[in-house]
């Protein structure tokens, strides 16, 4: 029965679940788009490698201002000290500079730093070899290029034994590293790395930026971050350093886009609430429209829960019906946002089911007063009305 009224009406009752497939398919798509944001960064993050301390200058956190660094290549021996594998800790300084090969330039960020990097991070080379220990001692003029940069000053030839200059000095080409894409909006494959040494020299310093070491297993990083920070802070009195860890900056990054995707399913409710308070405007014109009928209904014996349950059930079509067909649309949406353009959008049971709960939870709230209204009709005065 509440199948062949809602039929009866197909373009009404098509209206009214329009604004409930818009809500929903907001709901799925804004909260793809917020978890996609978030799966998006623990990658990037767990790209890094793993079990990393990044140590910096200063006091990390929002609102805090940046520090210049006073760490320079004696911190940087101490920490090996205290590490005790001079291998698992390297550094670096880096600063945007313009590459010539010829002609040809590109702007790329330099990045000064030692042979450690492959036993840290993890950046595998398409061609040639890394940084090594004499390199950095002999500050030799010699460079490892990101894809970005080797591609960009060399095209189509191998840029191995190949010379480029940057501000003036020749370096030659060493290495090349595969595409990695970009870590919290960085392009990694602009990046061009050279000896510490030789980018102090260049640069015109003595300091480094930052202390990036690599902790043997995910139960030594705690006491290891807290001997490092030590160390650092008997090196330099009254001075603050901050040692960040990889599950630290999945846990704030994770839990400020937990919020985000929060706030945007809140937005997306907004429209589903306005969803259902058309169903309910709609449900209430129904009563009246079918005043006769419902009296009919009663002189001929329906109880009054009967006549709530019919429109109960209405409403509630309307709802669940609008709820599977914005659900469709919005995975369909998410993933043609993921495939089609650079927003990352990831689909989750958790927000499919969500949005067909609360369309359907939308049905039953916003489909009670009305129902109510039409099961406590008068029989006798409902067929006078007609």
């Amino acid at each position: 029965m509440a199948l062949a009224a809602l039929r009866v009406n197909r373009l009404r009752s098509s209206l009214t679940m329009l604004g409930v497939i818009i809500g929903v398919l907001a709901v799925v798509i804004l909260v793809a788009i917020g978890t996609g944001a978030k799966d998006a960064v623990e990658r990037e993050i767990a790209g890094l490698g793993s079990n990393i301390i990044l140590v910096v200058p200063g006091q990390l956190g929002v609102g805090a201002f940046p520090t210049q660094s006073r760490l320079g290549l004696r911190d940087a021996a101490e920490v090996r000290r205290v590490v005790g594998d001079p291998s698992k800790v390297t550094v670096s300084v880096a600063s945007g500079e313009t590459m010539r090969v010829g002609r040809t330039e590109a702007f790329v960020t330099i990045t000064g730093t030692d042979e450690n990097i492959p036993n840290i991070f993890d950046r595998p080379l398409a061609k040639g070899r890394y940084l090594t220990e004499t390199d950095v001692d002999t500050r030799r003029r010699v460079a490892v290029l990101g894809s970005e940069v080797a591609a960009r000053l060399f095209g189509d030839v191998d840029p191995i034994g190949r010379q480029a200059t940057i501000s003036g000095v020749r370096f030659r080409v060493v290495g090349v590293y595969r595409t990695v894409g970009a870590t919290f909006g960085v392009a990694r494959d602009q990046e061009v790395h050279i000896p510490v040494t030789t980018a102090q020299r260049l640069l015109g310093v003595a300091r480094i930026n930052g202390i990036a070491v690599g902790a043997s297993g995910p139960d030594t990083i705690e006491p290891l971050r807290q001997r490092v920070l030590g160390a650092l802070t008997d090196l330099h009195p009254g001075e603050k350093f901050s040692a960040v860890t990889q599950t630290q900056l999945l846990g704030t990054i994770g839990s400020v886009l937990g919020m985000l995707t929060g706030v945007l399913a809140a937005i997306a409710g907004i429209s589903l609430l306005v969803g259902g308070v058309g169903v309910s405007n709609i449900m209430l014109v129904s009563v009246r429209e079918r005043t006769g009928e419902i009296g009919l209904r009663k002189a001929l014996g329906a109880r009054q829960r009967d006549v709530l349950a019919q429109f109960l059930i209405e409403a509630v079509l309307l709802t669940t019906i609008g709820g599977v067909v914005g659900i469709g649309i919005g995975v369909g949406g998410s993933l043609l946002i993921d495939v089609l353009t650079p927003v990352p959008a990831t689909v989750t049971l958790w927000s499919v089911a969500l949005a067909f709960g609360v369309s359907a939870a939308v049905g039953v709230f916003f489909g009670v007063a009305p129902a109510r209204r039409a099961a406590r009709l008068d029989p006798v005065t409902a067929l006078r009305a007609e």
